[in-house]
């Protein structure tokens, strides 16, 4: 029998698919919806689990059901004749931030043996790329290693290094020492790398440089020579990698032409819930555009007068839609503090709850939705908008994909949601998405 190649990403937020187009995004994971994903024309799927927004005990056990339904779907087409040769990458943020090895160190539990594991961070529409093993974020022009970055101090995924094997032997608290880690540097990474490749085992941890999608596209055609020797490999990585493994012909509708898909070609509605530096100052610029209604969610104000809060958002968005002005809905921007990490977790859990009510409760003829930073991004997709799958139509700017509700939705159909993480573009990146869903008038 024949084995197709799937690609098969275990998303931690819904950003990775930033740099693909015409792929399924799955927030449902049981038997019957993985079958139609592996079986989808598209050579890549991702599930998209949010792991990024739970604590390390239930992000294994979301990823451990993840990979036992996928393990059942992908054994029944096999037995049916129609096997799938999985391709498996654990999809997390271009700055380090995720729960590594948690996930990893599950799929490699449930859906292995692996040879190797791959840490590939680099993501170049973002600014980010790897050189002798350290990972670097452009700041105002000039490279950063991102343990220098606000990112680093994360108070959930926070860490004191870039040089990724000392990342590892940080995060894994030293049961996988930096030393022990294969560095596959610029050089090798360009050069003929197969041989190397084929003698790893034992899962093998193993970290890769790259500074342009060349590298990756190279690396990956590397890669997929060894699997069809019977390599297996599992992949951590942002989404630069995904554009070489997919290896993707351009996108059907430029970016500058998402327009086409705006409803009615009606105002519609910008949500907000990332609160680093970036996503500020996109907001403070975004506010400033023509025709927009700024509408602050006062975050403190979420658990003593809910319902009144969401009353007033609800009636405040309708005013301005019958208006034709886009409201922008942003969470205050001041950060609370709190006495541990999981306190701060159920506070944004709250407040994500609450800004999917107000989700559900926009407009019914709204003519496009923004949703702004990556957990935000996809409580939309799977709760406010309750999508059990969303085709991705492709990048409205570097990084930002565009999806679409199918067109039996109940509420919105056909409505196209822009998923813009809170990391990505400069400080006009959301002014710019705006004024190419809705052109100036």
């Amino acid at each position: 029998m024949n084995e197709q190649t799937k690609i098969i990403v275990l998303d931690d937020d819904p950003t990775g698919s930033q740099t693909v187009h015409g792929c399924l995004l799955l927030t449902r994971w049981d038997v019957e919806t993985l079958r139609a994903a592996l079986l989808d024309a598209a050579p890549l799927f991702f599930l998209l689990t949010n792991t990024r927004g739970m604590d390390a005990r239930r992000a294994a056990a979301v990823t451990r059901e993840v990979c036992r339904h996928l393990k059942t779907a992908l054994a029944a087409l096999r037995d049916e004749g129609s096997p799938i040769n999985p391709l498996l990458v654990s999809r997390s943020d271009s700055t380090l931030r995720g729960h590594y090895p948690v996930e990893t160190d599950v799929i490699a539990e449930e859906l292995g043996p692996f040879d190797a594991h791959f840490l590939v961070p680099a993501f170049f529409e973002g600014g980010r790329y790897t050189r002798d093993s350290v990972h670097y974020l452009i700041v105002d022009g000039r490279p950063v290693p991102t343990h220098e970055t606000e990112f680093a101090r994360d108070s959930v995924f926070g860490y004191s290094t870039s040089y990724l094997p000392a990342y590892v032997e940080e995060k894994t608290q030293g049961r996988i020492v930096a030393g022990e880690v294969e560095r596959f540097l610029l050089d090798e990474v360009r050069g003929d790398v197969l041989p190397r490749l084929l003698q790893l085992q034992g899962n093998r941890c193993c970290v890769v440089d790259s500074e342009r999608q060349s590298d990756l596209d190279h690396f990956a055609a590397e890669v997929k020579r060894a699997a069809a020797e019977g390599k297996r490999f599992l992949f951590r990585s942002a989404a630069s990698l995904l554009t070489a493994l997919a290896a993707l012909p351009p996108q059907a509708v430029a970016a500058e032409a998402m327009a086409n898909y705006v409803r009615g070609g009606r105002a519609g509605a910008v949500v907000v819930g990332s609160h680093v530096r970036k996503s500020t100052l996109q907001l403070e610029q975004l506010l400033k555009e023509p025709d927009v209604v700024p509408i602050e969610v006062d975050v403190a104000r979420i658990t003593t007068g809910g319902a009144n809060l969401l009353h007033d958002i609800e009636q405040e968005t309708a005013r301005a839609h019958r208006a034709e002005k886009t409201t922008v809905i942003f969470t205050s921007r001041t950060e609370l503090t709190f006495p541990d990490t999981e306190s701060r977790l159920a506070f944004g859990e709250q407040v994500s709850a609450f800004l999917m009510e107000v989700v559900r409760n926009l407009p019914a003829d709204l003519g496009f939705l923004i949703s702004k930073g990556g957990i935000t991004s996809n409580d939309v997709l799977s709760s406010g908008l309750a999508l059990r799958s969303a085709r991705v139509l492709g990048q409205i700017l570097a990084g930002c994909s565009v999806v679409r509700c199918p067109a039996d939705h109940p509420r919105f159909p056909d409505m196209p949601v822009v998923i813009f993480p809170g990391n990505v573009g400069d400080e006009r990146a959301l002014a710019t998405v705006l004024r190419r869903l809705r052109p100036l008038r």
